[in-house]
């Protein structure tokens, strides 16, 4: 830890701290929203704290946020925080193996930032039942929640890079932690962890680190062939509200990744409006706010109008398919109505085809978020043999 980590762990020691509020965000003594620092390398730790205690989780031991180096939407050096999180009691010999965590969604702005606000019911079970397991949680934001410029919404090789990084990164802290690391996410984060998975070895390449293995949940894979298809007159699959703010999130993104394509030109004045309000409102009061619209309201033209669109969506947002090198997980509810079930199951036979090492799992009974935790049944094995087939 730096030299204002050990002062902020003795102002910590002595000072009460007041509750955190579900809302607002607390930045444990480390606010890098106008962060204007240099940029060291990609995963290299600039600053390490102690989380304050109510943004912890209920099975964590020592837990830290941590702001660390990796790239944005545009290829250029960015900053983004995470949380670290340790099991309580001693490391066993040869550290604490890694499971980095890749988040759902919860919004692009600030406010929004996980590791600056409680964790909900849920994420505190399903974390801390990885802690219960022996292993170490690193959490990533994604760059540009809590720190500057925007988050790029569902970009593949973006976010791999942001969950790679803070691995590199939290192993840059001087803690107890084994080179052996896996990958799990949800949702958002469920494509986010397919993605890091992918380049999980080569972004990791030369650091020591050892990558076995991923479990998504929720995976919202080839959106980019439903969103190149999103017009005036789009029909939703069977989705809730929340594809409403789905919608606004994928395209102020996507317009910030790519201002060339013109997006606002086939919007309406509501789906500028929603956009617009998409890059600063959290999921849920975004998705209230959007409730009289449907996403064919976001439209005056199909968006696959705009000329190089389909290219433009499989760069930005498409799901690999090929090249990985460990065991694949895959988790669905087929009550999801926020994720159309059918994206992980057409993708698990995409990869089925391309000879990958991909296990399925079918919750015929659960929705989009109950799959988390039905899942650790067999998800929990699933990662102890990843693990253990590297040893």
């Amino acid at each position: 830890m730096t030299g204002l980590s050990v002062l902020l762990v003795v102002a910590f020691s002595v000072l009460p701290m007041a509750p955190a509020r579900a809302d607002v965000p607390t930045w444990s003594g480390l606010d890098a929203r106008a962060f204007a620092g240099p940029i060291p390398p990609q995963g290299t730790t600039i600053e390490s704290v102690p989380l304050e205690p109510a943004l912890s989780l209920s099975g964590a031991g020592p837990a830290y946020r941590v702001l660390y180096s990796t790239v944005d939407q545009h290829g250029q050096p960015a900053v983004s925080t995470g949380a670290v999180f340790l099991p309580p009691g001693p490391a066993p010999e040869g550290g604490f193996p890694v499971v980095a965590w890749a988040h759902g969604t919860v919004g692009l702005g600030d406010d929004c930032t996980p590791s600056a606000l409680p964790r909900t019911p849920r994420d505190d079970e399903y974390l801390s039942h990885w802690l219960g397991e022996g292993y170490a949680v690193v959490a990533s934001d994604y760059a540009g929640l809590g720190t500057p410029g925007l988050m790029s919404y569902l970009n593949s090789v973006t976010t791999a890079h942001g969950v790679v990084d803070s691995v590199i990164a939290a192993h840059d802290m001087g803690l107890p932690l084994s080179p052996r690391w896996a990958i799990v996410g949800q949702s958002q984060g469920g494509g986010a962890a397919v993605s890091s998975a992918r380049w999980a070895t080569e972004f990791s390449r030369g650091t020591g680190l050892d990558y076995r293995g991923v479990v998504a949940t929720g995976t919202p894979a080839n959106i980019d062939k439903l969103v190149y298809q999103t017009g005036p007159d789009f029909q939703v699959p069977e989705l809730g509200p929340i594809a409403n703010a789905y919608t606004a999130y994928i395209l102020a993104a996507l317009r910030e990744a790519r201002p060339d394509l013109g997006v606002d030109g086939v919007l309406s004045p509501a789906g500028r409006d929603a956009a617009d309000r998409a890059e600063t409102v959290c999921a849920l009061p975004l998705s209230e706010e959007l409730s009289d619209l449907t996403p064919a309201a976001f439209f005056t033209a199909p968006l696959n109008s705009i000329p190089g669109m389909a290219d433009a969506l499989d760069a930005f947002m498409g799901t690999p398919s090929t090249g990985f090198d460990r065991p694949i997980f895959l988790g669905v509810g087929l009550l999801d109505r926020d994720v159309p079930p059918e994206s992980t199951l057409a993708f698990y036979h995409q990869l089925v085809a391309n000879n990958q090492n991909v296990t399925l799992h079918v919750y015929p009974d659960e929705d989009h978020s109950g799959t988390v935790l039905a899942s650790m049944v067999d998800s929990t094995p699933f990662l102890r043999d990843v693990f253990a087939s590297g040893e």
